[in-house]
């Protein structure tokens, strides 16, 4: 099986495998997910940014300096992953650490000045991505695959949630 049920005249990015047959929603998500993380890696390249960088940078310049475990939590991540996200930033210069006032153990990750240039382009990239991705779509089109995708995010979110 070399595609689910796609409409016609529309080809899938990889091939759907037959065991995969019972997914068709799965398979379609997953494929979606690997084509927006590259197309978002080749426009956040073009800034000195990599994936996923750009919406810790995002918090930050919303939210102002913040602990690493916060960082963790609101983006949903893992420590060490976190770690080396924000060596990398502050290695380009994005953010420094400095010690929390109110906690000796802890260290504040805050935006530098250098980074509040790059805030203008990334909400450029963003902008860019979002013409990409939904091309063709009428406003009411874009709305509805919105509400669909955070539907499916709601789903999965109460799986995840453990039933008392």
């Amino acid at each position: 099986m070399t595609e689910s049920t796609p409409a016609a005249g529309h080809q899938v990015s990889v091939p759907v495998p037959a065991a995969a047959g019972g997914g068709p929603i799965s398979h379609a998500i997953f494929r979606l997910a690997r084509l927006h993380r590259m197309y978002a890696g080749q426009l956040l390249r073009r800034i000195g940014l990599h994936p996923g960088q750009e919406l810790v940078m995002m918090h930050l310049w919303e939210l102002g300096p913040q602990r690493q475990t916060d960082l963790v939590r609101l983006l949903d991540s893992d420590a060490a992953t976190m770690t080396r996200t924000i060596q990398r930033l502050e290695q380009a210069g994005f953010v420094r650490r400095r010690p929390s006032p109110t906690d000796r153990r802890a260290s504040l990750v805050e935006p530098t000045t250098a980074s509040h240039a790059l805030r203008r382009e990334v909400e450029q990239s963003w902008s860019q991505l979002e013409e990409l991705v939904a091309a063709g779509l009428t406003p009411d089109e874009r709305t509805e695959a919105l509400h669909t995708l955070e539907r499916l995010e709601q789903n999965l979110l109460q799986a995840a949630d453990p039933v008392e």
